[in-house]
Order: C-alpha cells, then sequence, then structure tokens
C-alpha cells in the first residue's frame, strides 16, 4: 500500500540523518516535495541530492534549532519555493548517556535546548507557513518521555517537554485545522541514537532481546507511521503520543534501561 503525497509540501527538521532521513525518503517516494534542515550543510547537500535520485523536488537549509532566526529565514525559503506546508517533523534531537551526578549542568542544559526549546523554535516559527486547515505536525519523540531510565535524566526531562507540547498545541491549533502529533521511534537500527544507547555488540544484543517482536527497527517503520499520520486517512487524529517500537515501551525498555545503567555504573567506577 502506497499513499499519495503529490502536489503535498513536506519539510523535515533534522532530516538529514538517521530516523528522519528515513521519514524524508518515505515522503520522497510517496511523491512528496521535500525539504530539510540541519546544522550540517555538507549533510543537507547530501540528503537533498539522495531524495532527488528518489524522484522527489527537494531542497534543504542550514539551522541550528536553538537559534529560532535561523530557522525562520529557512521557513520562509521553503514558503517562497514551494508554498505552504502541508506536513512539518520536528525531529532534531541529541542526546548522550550519562549518569546524573556524571554529568555537567551545560551538557543537561544543551540536550534541553535542542530536544524541547527546538521543537518550541520549530513549531512556533513554522505555524505561519502551515496550511490551515488540513497542516499536519508530527514530533519525534522517544520513550524517555514516558519511562523514566537510568543514564538519561536529561533526555526524560526534555522529550516529556516534547509530548506536552503536542498536546497543548493540539488543542490551541486545532480550531485552525491543524492536527499535531508524537511519534515516538523504539530502537532503530543503524542509527546514531542507537549507537549512542547500545555501543557494544553485547548491549545491542541486549536491546534486541528486549523487543517483544526480537527484531530492532528499521527507518521506514517509523516513516511508515508518519505517512499514515500525516494523510486523510488519520484526519481524526490529533494529541496523541504513538509508539512504533516493536513493544518495546512495554517493558523491554526498562529492562535495557537497568542493563545500560549497570554498564555505565560500572564504567564510572572503572573511571
Amino acid at each position: 500500500m502506497q499513499l499519495d503525497f503529490r502536489d503535498c509540501t513536506v519539510v523535515v527538521v533534522g532530516g538529514t540523518s538517521g530516523i528522519n532521513r528515513g521519514i524524508a525518503e518515505c515522503f520522497a517516494k510517496a511523491g512528496a516535495r521535500v525539504a530539510v534542515a540541519s546544522r550540517s550543510e555538507d549533510k543537507v547537500e547530501d540528503t537533498v541530492a539522495a531524495l532527488a535520485v528518489l524522484g522527489a523536488e527537494a531542497m534543504g537549509f542550514t539551522a541550528d534549532v536553538r537559534d529560532q532566526e535561523a530557522v525562520k529565514t529557512g521557513f520562509a525559503g521553503i514558503e517562497k519555493a514551494y508554498g505552504k506546508f502541508d506536513v512539518l517533523v520536528s525531529g532534531a534531537a541529541g542526546n548522550f548517556p550519562a549518569l546524573a551526578n556524571g554529568m555537567s549542568a551545560n551538557g543537561f542544559k544543551s540536550v534541553v535546548d535542542i530536544d524541547l526549546l527546538g521543537t518550541f523554535h520549530v513549531l512556533q516559527a513554522a505555524y505561519r507557513h502551515l496550511k490551515k486547515p488540513g497542516a499536519s505536525i508530527i514530533n519525534i519523540s522517544a520513550p524517555q518521555a514516558f519511562l523514566p531510565m537510568v543514564a538519561q535524566a536529561h533526555v526524560c526531562a526534555a522529550k516529556a517537554g516534547v509530548d506536552m507540547i503536542t498536546r497543548t498545541l493540539a488543542m490551541e491549533w486545532g480550531p485552525k485545522g491543524i492536527r499535531v502529533n508524537s511519534v515516538v521511534p523504539g530502537p532503530i537500527e543503524g542509527t546514531e541514537g542507537m549507537q549512542r544507547l547500545a555501543p557494544t555488540p553485547e548491549l545491542q544484543k541486549q536491546a534486541t532481546h528486549t523487543v517483544p517482536l526480537r527484531r530492532l527497527g528499521q527507518t521506514d517503520d517509523v516513516g511508515n507511521l508518519c505517512l499514515f499520520l500525516a494523510s486523510a486517512m488519520a484526519s481524526y487524529v490529533s494529541g496523541t503520543v504513538i509508539p512504533v517500537d516493536g513493544g518495546w515501551s512495554l517493558a523491554g525498555a526498562s529492562a535495557f534501561s537497568a542493563t545500560l545503567g549497570d554498564f555505565m555504573m560500572q564504567t564510572e567506577k572503572d573511571v
């Protein structure tokens, strides 16, 4: 089954790597015009070229989501080229495993600024460019938003805020015909985020074992859910937080957190 996004403009912030690039590619394959944004000019250029190979009209801009003026400038350029946005995916994120007593204040702040403040910057800057009615916003969240995890205090705090922004703006912007939802990816194979949380083969094996479906996810698994949420099939879905994780958040994520915590504590002890 292939949903059709021809004549639609899709913007993916953070869309030049990992899960977010996979989402951008899914929309490109579905016929959308796709714009991506990230901090790396090289990654933007590489992703735009790859989307073009898939047959999509594509463009991009470079900005740090912590700099709202840069985001505003980039969005203005997209609207000038492609018109109002049908779909906005806000996926910029930062993460690193660290126990609370060994984390610097700046380390904690950097994740909150990218994940939480960055989400606010992106959504607020995009509002004037969204189709009203009809636009769909998808925030990329994480299991840490609702599951406490060892060595993830900063991410837990930031992503919980992202999900509350999702719910709040679904209420505030719903009367304008804008839908806002969060997607919660589980452990996705081959991504930088997975490499950070499971830096050893043993931890990667443990992560896979804690997923009820006994496999890591693929970026297309997340992209396919985003396609659904952005489509007319989900026209009455708003304010939701939906995991796409093979059941990982039912219990496996907590089990993996304990393993990661033991690993981190042992590392701290060794140091």
